[in-house]
């Protein structure tokens, strides 16, 4: 599996590359939040297309993001 840095599309990208661009995230977040602190963390195009992807709802821990990032890809 390529590393988020390698991804060159959503269909590449693993869970715990994903993961490594929402690190230090305040919980609970929205859907904006997440996109706004992947964008921080210099996060791929195919991080910001995943999250785009999220519905837009308030998540309420690391654990409620990797459940939907498997729900979208």
């Amino acid at each position: 599996m390529a590393s988020a840095a390698q991804a060159s599309s959503v269909r590449d990208l693993s869970a715990s590359a994903f993961q490594k661009f929402l690190s230090g995230m305040d919980y609970p977040a929205g859907k904006q939040d997440l996109i706004s602190h992947a964008r921080k963390n210099n996060a791929p195009d195919a991080v910001i297309q995943v999250l785009e992807m999220f519905q837009d709802k308030s998540f309420q821990s690391a654990a409620d993001v990797s459940q939907e990032f498997g729900r979208v890809k």
